[in-house]
């Protein structure tokens, strides 16, 4: 069987809604190394969309799995309960921003996590509205959907959508909007389609992942924050890209000097096993009445033995300080790049969220089509990215934080040299 022929029976057997980035299917991996069912070996910048920040396969998370595999996989939490699940709460609660006491649920992907978000916002203040913001990613459920700020194409043909939610700009000062911006849209959101108490949340991520990589800025987070209070609003961090060491913290809103209400998470928690979480002040995670919050595989053991495993790495292996060194080794790059590869707009991100923005010359027109063939290039190279932003001009940078500094080195060299070829055959 080769990678052509499993093409044919995938496009045969599963819908053209589930996009795929890649021509060919994966065989094995290992840290950041992942090779196809050919044997083609590729250097893997994607971490399967930041959830790998532990790299694929780390011996001390398939270790853990194989270890609750012989106890047991499923009992569901809400009908037996078992340690480990408490166990992984308590770290959260400890280690998540701010020094309220906090509770923390477990659940399945990152839009369930903002989903319940949302319902235990609504369940404490007793309010409907919530707000987001432009160029959002909150997930593909209906109200995931109903809070992404961008159209395609994630809700295209899909709605209509849950009512109640209202978006802002988000700060983006490359394409001209500010912090104060942001906030005078949010002051006229109030006066021309919402009143304040009405609104239970306002839901933001410190770091946009599917809009680019912008990051929050300081000063409008601590707006966001004295907003929130005046208003008897929620503050929701999403964090379901931004944690687990990415941004070079443990979760990025330890970069603020405020902390949010409650926070989601998902994606790198359990090292590729499906698990996420809502952490918040143990007061409003109480709202909900019994019974209110749970699912059947919402904290699964297996995923969770991986995820107690992923907080022993990051801790041993010292991957926030980690994040942090590859990150600017990464920028440093392309920021020396720039002078020679003038399509580059910006360079930006905290620790190893990173991300390039591609711009035509001398503009800030978004040039998507030279993002797309710098993916191209480079995919067949042997080095897989991602490409990201409201215009698809966006490569974001996803390695394993575990990744061996060879493998590094040589992803830059291949970047390097893809970037300079496609500048000079736009030129």
């Amino acid at each position: 069987m080769n990678n052509a022929e499993l093409k044919a029976r995938k496009d045969a057997a599963t819908p053209r809604g589930v996009g795929v980035t890649c021509d060919f299917f994966a065989e094995r991996a290992e840290n950041a190394e992942l090779w196809d069912i050919e044997g083609r070996r590729f250097i893997d910048f994607a971490s399967g969309i930041a959830v790998n920040n532990t790299g694929h396969r780390h011996p001390k998370i398939v270790a853990a799995i194989r270890a609750q595999l012989d106890r047991f996989t499923h009992t569901a939490y809400q009908v037996v309960p078992y340690a480990s699940y408490v166990e992984l709460a308590e770290k959260i609660n400890r280690r998540a921003p701010g020094d309220a006491p906090k509770k923390t649920a477990f659940f399945t992907t990152g839009a369930e996590a903002v989903e319940n978000a949302i319902k235990i916002a609504r369940a404490a203040t007793g309010r409907p509205g919530v707000i987001a913001f432009s160029g959002a990613f909150h997930g593909r459920t209906l109200m995931g959907m109903a809070l992404t700020g961008k159209v395609a194409p994630y809700k295209v043909g899909f709605g209509p959508f849950p009512s109640d939610v209202f978006h802002a700009p988000f700060p983006n000062p490359l394409h001209g909007v500010t912090t104060e911006d942001s906030l005078r849209a949010l002051d006229t959101l109030f006066k021309a389609d919402v009143d304040p108490k009405r609104v239970a949340a306002i839901i933001f991520e410190p770091v946009q992942g599917e809009g680019g990589f912008y990051q929050a800025p300081a000063d409008f987070v601590r707006a966001l924050r004295q907003l929130c209070d005046q208003h008897g609003i929620l503050m929701i961090a999403d964090e379901v890209q931004t944690g687990f060491a990415r941004t070079g913290k443990l979760f990025a809103m330890h970069h603020y000097d405020v902390a949010p209400d409650l926070m989601t998470m998902a994606k790198s928690l359990a090292g590729g096993m499906p698990l996420s979480g809502v952490v918040g002040r143990a007061d409003i995670m109480d709202a909900p009445a019994p019974g209110g919050l749970g699912g059947t595989y919402a904290g699964n053991p297996l995923a969770v033995a991986a995820a107690l495993a992923v907080l022993d790495i990051i801790d041993e292996e010292q991957l926030c300080e980690r994040a942090n060194r590859l990150g600017e080794r990464l920028k440093t790059r392309l920021g020396d790049l720039q002078r020679s590869v003038p399509q580059i707009a910006d360079v930006r991100g905290p620790g190893a969220m990173v991300a390039v923005e591609f711009c035509r010359p001398g503009t800030h027109e978004p040039d998507a089509e030279y993002t797309r063939r710098v993916q191209a290039r480079a995919l067949e190279r042997g080095l897989l990215l991602l490409v990201c932003g409201v215009y698809s001009n966006v490569i974001r940078f996803l390695f394993p934080l575990t990744i061996q500094d060879a493998v590094f080195d040589e992803a830059l060299g291949i970047l390097d040299d893809v970037l300079k070829e496609n500048h000079r055959a736009a030129a």
